[in-house]
């Protein structure tokens, strides 16, 4: 790496065509973090429209949710090899393709077929995204300020979803939420080929096939055992099964990346306090924020009887605070001096929030708090998400950008798939315990599972704290790495 790979430039105005390549990669990066919720409420719509079973209808959204988590860390490897721009490009028509058949979906494997395909897209676009944006933007304000955008969008992606889809399944039909894809993806082809440079390593690396068939069996499993708690219960076969057999696996895959000569995952990066504790931190600001919309879900629509449309609308003041939590971040970075302060802050301003959730009551007379917390808990929550891609981003040469990015989308695609069912859990957990099944009951569970979020939150920002202290991490080089001109000039 040469002293200008790593000197942040000062320059804050961006060009036309920095404009439009932004753009192009925050539309497809919004795009898919929609698809993670936007068939949420109409799950009973689909399920009788195209014949799912009761037990089977929540595949439509796991087998999204297990394929984009799953093989993310693979794509942001092949991106580096074969290149990051047609890595994009690929992602993007498969996502059109597969949502075309979604839409005209009539039987489950069609549908569920389309679904996988839409989270083999989504795992391929937004590491190749990720890293295209990083590359394009040399670290600095300029790159601050777009990943500050990109974040703002990957979290009200999902919010949005959970509006749009209410809004799209009672006033058109559920297969818009198919289609609207197809319009995005067609647009994107269009302009991109004329904005995006393409991007990768001067010396293409190998692809380590053993790492990365067992780190990507080792996540699905993963999920698949905590998507199975969350259906079922912690003491299923499928659930502690799925996690022993994804923890052996992601053993195994460390074991290989120590000895191969050249890991999907090299062991030096994960040294780095940066990398690795950024990761962790960045996977539960998406675990916890998502995973409330899903609590707020069930206690607007179970405990209060709102419509799913009402329901939906009711987070479009969470979608509005994560906006403004997007643009604010970058400022807040500036402001601290260090994006792990950013992300520390960001994560307990956001459990002060949640916490005051734990008092809702059974009215409507509460949506006043709820609104209130929730706005503030999505500015928190972006502040800490504009940190931890920052910070997990940064610091890094080129060649390992795409790397950095598949991580950094890997954290945050786990988090997002895998705060459901882990809440989901808390809460068949809690209503197992007090026996009983009605909405008070519900609302204790709802309760419980809040206070449990607030509790992630609170050791996050701790972890935080204690792991990335500012000295240390402004003064430690990759290992084996050039030492970093900016910090020891």
């Amino acid at each position: 790496m040469t002293s200008t790979d790593s000197v942040p430039e000062t320059r804050t105005a961006m060009s036309g065509r920095e404009r439009l390549t932004l753009v192009v990669l925050l539309t497809a990066g919004f795009t898919l973090a929609v698809d993670f919720s936007i068939l949420n409420v109409a799950l009973p719509v689909i399920g009788a429209d195209v014949g799912f079973s009761l037990s089977g209808l929540q595949w439509v959204a796991t087998s999204f949710g297990l394929c984009a988590a799953g093989f993310t860390l693979l794509f942001g490897r092949v991106a580096d090899i074969f290149g990051r721009r047609r890595l994009f490009l690929a992602g993007v028509g498969l996502l059109g393709i597969s949502s075309l058949a979604g839409g005209l979906a009539t039987d489950p494997a069609v549908l569920l077929s389309a679904r996988v395909a839409q989270g083999l897209a989504t795992a391929a676009v937004t590491p190749a995204a990720l890293s295209l944006l990083t590359t394009a933007f040399p670290e600095g304000p300029r790159r601050e300020r777009a990943l500050g955008l990109n974040g703002a969008l990957m979290a009200a992606g999902f919010t949005t979803g959970a509006i749009l889809g209410g809004v799209v399944t009672d006033l058109l039909s559920w297969r818009w939420a198919f289609f609207i894809n197809v319009a995005v993806a067609v647009a994107v082809l269009a302009v991109a080929p004329l904005v995006l440079a393409e991007s990768r390593p001067s010396e293409r690396p190998r692809l380590d096939l053993p790492g990365a068939v067992t780190v990507t069996a080792g996540l699905l499993a993963v999920v698949f055992g905590l998507t199975s708690a969350g259906e079922h219960a912690w003491t299923d076969t499928r659930a502690w099964g799925g996690l022993l057999v994804g923890a052996g696996l992601l053993v195994a895959f460390w074991a290989i990346e120590r000895r191969v000569p050249a890991p999907l995952v090299p062991v030096r990066i994960l040294r780095r306090r940066s990398v690795a504790w950024g990761n962790i931190a960045g996977g539960l600001a998406f675990a916890t924020e998502t995973s409330l919309v899903f609590l707020l879900t069930l206690y607007l629509q179970e405990v209060l009887g709102y419509s799913p449309l009402a329901a939906g609308m009711s987070f479009a003041v969470l979608g509005l605070g994560t906006v403004l939590g997007g643009v604010l971040g970058p400022k807040v970075i500036v402001r601290l001096g260090n994006p792990p302060r950013a992300l520390a802050l960001g994560m307990i301003v956001q459990a002060g929030a949640t916490l005051a959730l734990v008092f809702l009551g059974a009215s409507s007379s509460w949506m006043p708090l709820l609104l209130v917390a929730t706005f503030i808990g999505g500015v928190a929550n972006l502040v800490a998400i504009v940190g931890f891609m920052v910070t997990a981003t940064s610091g890094l040469p080129d060649e390992e950008q795409g790397l950095a990015a598949g991580l950094a989308t890997m954290s945050q695609q786990i988090g997002i798939t895998l705060g459901i069912p882990v809440m989901s859990a808390v809460v068949g957990s809690t209503l197992a315990s007090l026996g009983a099944e009605n909405a008070q009951s519900l609302l204790t569970a709802v309760r419980t599972a809040i206070g449990v979020n607030t509790a992630l939150c609170v050791l996050t920002a701790v972890a935080v704290t204690v792991f990335l202290r500012a000295p240390r991490l402004l003064s430690e080089p990759v290992p084996g790495s050039p030492v970093d001109p900016i910090t020891h000039s």
